[in-house]
């Protein structure tokens, strides 16, 4: 294989490298969960969400190629099977269980929230620790992405009193109006 000469050492590539394999293992298991839950989803809410979590998961589609694609511009093989993401992802499968509408929409802003805290630390180790203000910049534009679409997810639910397990309250909870 020929040398790399893009002014970062093999150190470097493989510590960004690192950062980008977790993040895409994280991605993808976002994109399941995505997926599973615009097949699963029901109630009056289903046309809404259906739709919406289509967009995201396209999105996520992309951005996983971006991600593979970026670790293979800096010499390294991204991850690229189920154990594989499994081992290197932050954020934890719900299998087994169909959340409420609501529920799926609380899981995965509570998912979301994890990538945006993970991309900002991994932002900063580009950056700083690596020197790859490349590799900083494109995980800041997936860092937007996904406080937007965590923002449109918390929307669907604001206003609504939730426990913390994502379901309805029991009806002797009172939600202020116009809070």
């Amino acid at each position: 294989m020929r040398a790399i000469n893009i002014g970062l050492t093999d150190e470097q590539r493989q510590g960004v490298i690192n950062l980008l394999n977790q993040d895409l293992a994280d991605a993808y298991l976002l994109l399941v969960k995505t997926k599973k839950y615009h097949w699963d989803v029901v109630g009056p809410q289903f046309r809404s969400l259906h739709q919406l979590w289509e967009e995201h998961y396209q999105t996520l589609t992309l951005n996983i190629d971006a991600l593979a694609e970026r670790v293979r511009a800096l010499g390294g093989y991204p991850v690229g099977t189920l154990e594989g993401f499994l081992k290197l992802a932050t954020l934890k499968e719900h299998g087994g269980n169909v959340p409420s509408a609501t529920g799926m929409v609380a899981n995965l802003v509570d998912d979301h929230e994890q990538v945006i805290r993970n991309l900002r630390d991994h932002v900063d180790q580009s950056g700083e620790k690596f020197h790859d203000q490349g590799t900083a910049d494109f995980l800041t534009g997936l860092l937007e992405q996904h406080e937007e679409i965590a923002w449109m997810l918390r929307s669907f639910i604001e206003g609504e009193a939730l426990d913390a397990d994502g379901r309805q309250p029991t009806a002797d909870t009172k939600t202020p109006v116009g809070v």
